[in-house]
């Protein structure tokens, strides 16, 4: 596969940030994936019966005129269930790209392993951004052991994204499916974003309880950016609302969480947010090109 080429920024309308990668139906074969899915969809009200593929992603963005960033999640340590493989993805992200921004998945439990498959990723096929979820994968993110991983991400000039705050992940079912909240406290990537101040660093999805400590890490830490995604505009916090419309005006970036929630609904309560019209495009496209340098 050749290295990965960036979409026309110049002819879409927007950049979604935050969207996720899924298998075809029946091709996860792990017990409980299904059920896991179910409840997700549950959770978001999200339309798909069953989560739409790569392709099928594409095709919906395509239609839109959005760019997409895509991107699967490796959890397999502490969920069990068998990650979709981060080349695999490539693959089939790669007859897309015309739409579809590819960011990939390492555990950092996956240790020195998973620093060479980061460095391989970035080097021979141009991937710009890594996915964490700290409590689908089980760390605190200023944890020593995923420094190495943050390093090679740093070296290789690519962006983190860390899943901030609440997680629909597990929500209903009994112990939440083991899914613990607190490794997605924000202010645990404020260690990051100080031992690694070129790292370029986005705190996805309004972090509820913890709203207040992201607009802090992200007003405190150059580097730090925050995504909108996984939340209907309507139910911002006031607090996020006037932090969009001030001081991080440059640093918000819009995300739905395709496929729980679709860019047609975030985009159609996001205007009917209280937001000033010259910021509307710094949210929507403007300050996803600069995080993505293109």
């Amino acid at each position: 596969m050749p290295k990965l080429k960036l979409p026309d920024i110049e002819k879409v309308v927007a950049i979604d940030i935050h969207t996720h990668a899924e298998e075809p139906c029946g091709l996860h074969g792990d017990d409980g994936y299904d059920d896991f899915q179910e409840r997700m969809a549950e959770y978001f009200k999200s339309p798909h019966k069953h989560p739409p593929t790569v392709p099928e992603t594409a095709a919906y963005y395509r239609s839109k005129n959005i760019a997409a960033v895509i991107f699967p999640v490796d959890a397999e340590r502490e969920t069990g269930f068998r990650r979709y493989n981060n080349y695999e993805m490539l693959e089939v992200a790669s007859d897309n790209l015309d739409v579809l921004i590819p960011f990939v998945s390492i555990d950092p439990h996956k240790g020195k392993l998973g620093v060479r498959e980061a460095k391989k990723l970035m080097e021979e096929y141009g991937v710009r951004g890594f996915k964490f979820h700290p409590t689908m994968q089980g760390f605190y993110a200023n944890d020593r052991m995923a420094y190495p991983l943050y390093e090679a991400i740093n070296d290789g000039g690519a962006i983190a994204l860390f899943h901030t705050g609440q997680t629909g992940v597990g929500s209903g079912m009994p112990g939440g499916m083991g899914m613990r909240l607190k490794y997605s406290n924000p202010m645990y990537m404020d260690d990051v974003a100080a031992d690694f101040p070129d790292l370029k660093i986005i705190l996805a999805h309004p972090s509820f309880p913890w709203q207040e400590e992201a607009l802090s890490v992200a007003t405190h830490k150059p580097n730090v950016y925050i995504d909108l995604s996984g939340w209907s505009p309507k139910y911002f916090p006031p607090i996020l609302v006037r932090y969009i419309n001030s001081i991080l005006q440059d640093k918000m970036l819009f995300g739905s969480d395709w496929p729980v929630i679709t860019p047609d609904r975030w985009l159609a309560d996001f205007a009917k947010l209280d937001i000033r019209e010259e910021i509307r495009p710094k949210v929507l496209k403007a300050n996803a090109r600069k995080i993505l340098g293109i």
